[in-house]
């Protein structure tokens, strides 16, 4: 996936859907909706709203939602369509139903094969097994776990993995040049790593990107970024990006002076307590 954001976009209707179809077909307005569907969906905006996101709160909305399928079963429209995809989409990313969202899913495919929707369905039933995995992975990446490690080459060739760190504090940290939340983030980190290097703070990135020059230029041009960096040039596809899950950048792993993670996900002023703390305890 290429942005491997599942959970990026919210639809109007307030439903998350996937980053990567088209934005014709996930950022349709509200107002271009079948009207039942339109009231339908504000509805369960509310209840989203006021913190209603259980299969209970929600089942007379899942039984709106079929019966508006069952009265539109004959027709094979794109409007009709959207009704099965805004279902599947509050099975999988509201009610983390995988199963459920993925059997309407799979019904796009086979009844509306015709429409935008229908002709994208293998790629979200590809982002619904890819998203499922990535779950898995970030399951074992929980605070006190030993982190997973890796053996890659930096940009220079010279071998890193976080078991050559042993006994230092170190951060992995995913970003990519192109990615506007990881470089308004680089200040702090690279006040963080300036601050506690001396103290056995090491970072490795990880960089998202594709085209090793920018990447080049772009290191050069900052003051005090000098960790190793791996880089295969494969953006999302990176094979550190799929061993541990990353879907949204930065993404940051803290491993511990005893190779046990720390924190994940760690920014600002959260980062550098934590990194307080850890070399507090060496």
């Amino acid at each position: 996936m290429n942005t491997k954001s599942f959970l990026a976009l919210l639809a109007a209707a307030a439903l998350l859907v996937p980053a990567s179809l088209d934005a014709q077909t996930t950022n349709r307005p509200v107002s271009s909706m079948d009207p039942e569907l339109q009231t339908l969906v504000q509805g369960i905006q509310t209840k989203l709203k006021a913190g209603q996101n259980t299969a209970t709160d929600l089942a007379p909305d899942l039984a709106a939602f079929d019966q508006l399928i069952a009265k539109h079963a004959g027709e094979k429209t794109d409007a009709t369509a959207q009704i099965v995809y805004m279902e599947a989409m509050l099975y999988l990313q509201v009610l983390q139903d995988p199963d459920k969202g993925r059997a309407l899913i799979e019904k796009l495919k086979t009844d509306y094969p015709d429409t935008k929707l229908g002709k994208n369905a293998d790629r979200i039933l590809k982002m619904i097994d890819q998203q499922a995995v990535s779950k898995k992975v970030q399951a074992a990446l929980a605070p006190g776990s030993a982190f997973p490690d890796f053996s890659e080459k930096d940009l220079n060739g010279n071998p890193i993995s976080v078991a050559a760190l042993a006994g230092k504090v170190v951060l992995v940290d995913f970003w990519a040049t192109w990615c506007g939340p990881c470089r308004a983030e680089l200040p702090n980190v690279i006040a963080t790593y300036k601050q506690y290097h001396s103290q056995g703070f090491e970072i490795i990135g990880v960089s998202l990107d594709s085209d090793r020059d920018k990447l080049d230029v772009f290191l050069k041009q900052q003051d005090g970024m000098t960790w190793a960096q791996f880089f295969d040039g494969h953006g999302w596809s990176d094979a550190l990006a799929v061993k541990y899950g990353v879907e949204a950048i930065p993404f940051t792993i803290l491993v511990g002076p005893d190779g046990k993670i720390i924190g994940t996900d760690l920014r600002g002023e959260t980062l550098g307590a934590a990194v307080t703390a850890a070399l507090a305890k060496k």
